[in-house]
């Protein structure tokens, strides 16, 4: 049966990198990896920027920027339907960008805001984000937000190098920020979302212990699970009669089945 799937930027960036087993589970079965929280700090100097640059001139905070004005900042975002030939489920694209400029020559620039040193690596990652944004402005589902055309795609990097105390209570963190352009390339992006497509409505790739934290935990946990589920006195799960395991919950011990999270069967003591 086709599905229709839906797909963030930061998941086709950041997931899909990582671990492409995960980033199968995640959007086709919706079983997703505990969240690592990002830090706070970054959180407040993103918005701190957008803040500041609310508005403004490019040529009044990044001289490498092409002349322009901000004009958006967090919009959400979301794309029509995404088919291809010969593949019949299909997928849509939703998320929340950075910052939108306008240019003075009547295009427009979507960009975003990061904390560290520029990369050829990272630029290559977050292109991936950045024509996510791009493709679904550009080809919005009705009633989302549209701009276009759009020309620049980039990142605005914030190097911090230098700290500064100016009395007793008031510190203050400067440093570089500098633009790094990613070629804008949709035919490109659309093989990318295709080999996606491909992976997604396939078997699906194995874990991949060696080289994801998340695979490896389940792979050492389902070993203990297995010696657990060879006790004869585990009783059967109700949902899915499969072993389950003596656990302690907030009222006692229960039994709980060994598939948790996947399967949520108990039985009492």
């Amino acid at each position: 049966m086709p599905n229709h799937y839906k797909i963030t930027p930061s998941e086709m960036t950041f997931l899909y990198q990582e671990c492409k087993h995960c980033f199968v589970n995640k959007i086709k079965l919706g079983i997703d990896r505990p969240s690592i929280p990002i830090p706070g700090i970054f959180t407040t100097i993103a918005a701190l920027q957008k803040d500041h640059f609310s508005d403004k001139r490019t040529e009044d905070f990044c001289p490498d920027l092409p002349p322009g004005k901000v004009v958006l900042g967090e919009k959400w975002i979301k794309s029509k339907p995404i088919s291809f030939e010969g593949i019949e489920s299909t997928c849509y694209i939703k998320g929340r960008f950075d910052v939108v400029m306008a240019l003075d020559d009547g295009t427009y620039l979507v960009g975003d805001f990061k904390t560290g040193k520029p990369s050829a690596a990272k630029s290559e990652m977050y292109g991936r984000q950045l024509h996510a944004y791009s493709y679904s402005l550009e080809h919005p589902e009705e009633g989302s937000l549209s701009l276009g055309p759009i020309t620049k795609l980039g990142l605005l990097y914030f190097t911090p190098d230098r700290y500064d105390q100016t009395d007793v209570t008031k510190q203050i963190l400067s440093g570089d920020l500098t633009w790094t352009e990613v070629g804008k390339n949709d035919e490109n992006f659309l093989l990318f979302i295709k080999d996606v497509m491909l992976l997604l409505d396939g078997e699906g790739p194995p874990p991949d212990p060696d080289n994801c934290g998340w695979c490896r935990y389940r792979k050492l946990t389902g070993q203990v699970f297995s010696e657990e589920a060879q006790n004869p006195t585990s009783p059967a799960c109700p949902d899915c009669d499969g072993p389950m395991r003596l656990r302690k919950g907030k009222y006692g011990e229960f039994w709980s089945c060994t598939k948790f999270p996947g399967c949520r069967g108990t039985r009492k003591t």
